[in-house]
């Protein structure tokens, strides 16, 4: 009996402890399955650049929400001009409107602000979603507790940062950085 002849294909190996295993990881699905050190260094790059695309999704939405709150206060005939945050002044819409709170009955302040049109709630919520769909995907990669990948995470969101973040805002609220949700 010839057990050589048989051809065992390389599986998928999951570690559910840190390691630096290269040749047959698999990042996230079974069909992204590392067979080489070339693969691999490909496969560190992508996630590099999904990381960097995490942060530019962060700052487009913020840049995005800033330019519809701007052109909200000039179809409202507010001309003043917002703040680098995005926070202005006096009366809007929903100011000193209060409401009972159904929990516990207290007072709580309603919502301030313009109401966002349909179309700009759309581009939003897909805005935001892909946001939110992508943090989950660099936190499965960064579940198979691959010392390798784990930096690959880290470096794109860091060097995003960087890139992406040569402006602070002296009154702008402080990020939540890179989450899950």
């Amino acid at each position: 009996m010839d057990h050589g002849a048989h051809n065992m294909a390389a599986r998928c190996s999951m570690h559910m402890l840190w390691n630096t295993q290269i040749i047959d990881t698999c990042i996230v699905f079974s069909q992204w399955h590392i067979r080489s050190n070339l693969q691999f260094f490909f496969s560190f790059l992508a996630i590099v650049a999904l990381g960097m695309l995490y942060e530019y999704l962060r700052v487009f939405s913020r840049e995005f929400d800033k330019r519809i709150a701007v052109k909200l206060r000039i179809q409202n005939g507010h001309r003043t001009p917002l703040t680098a945050s995005g926070r202005s002044s006096p009366k809007r819409h929903g100011d000193d409107a209060k409401k009972t709170d159904l929990l516990n009955g207290s007072r709580v302040t309603k919502k301030q602000g313009f109401a966002v049109p349909p179309l700009y709630r759309a581009m939003r919520a897909v805005l935001y979603g892909a946001s939110v769909g992508l943090s989950f995907f660099l936190m499965l990669v960064f579940m198979t507790y691959n010392a390798y990948l784990i930096f690959a995470v880290i470096l794109g969101a860091g060097a995003g940062h960087y890139i992406l973040g040569d402006t602070i805002e002296p009154n702008g609220l402080a990020d939540k950085g890179m989450a899950c949700h």
